[in-house]
């Protein structure tokens, strides 16, 4: 195994990073596919107005 050197802070942020991308079991994809129809109507002025 190779060891590699880098600062302290760096070190802590890709941890911190990491222990969120565990915490994401599972994508809920019709909540995506939902958000992206919403965006795409936003884009075309379907929205008149957002509560």
């Amino acid at each position: 195994m190779e060891m590699v050197k880098i600062p302290r802070s760096e070190y802590e942020s890709l941890l911190n990073e990491l222990k969120l991308l565990r915490g994401v079991k599972e994508v809920d994809w019709g909540l995506v596919r939902q958000f992206k129809e919403s965006l795409e109507d936003a884009k075309a002025g379907r929205i008149k107005r957002v509560a």
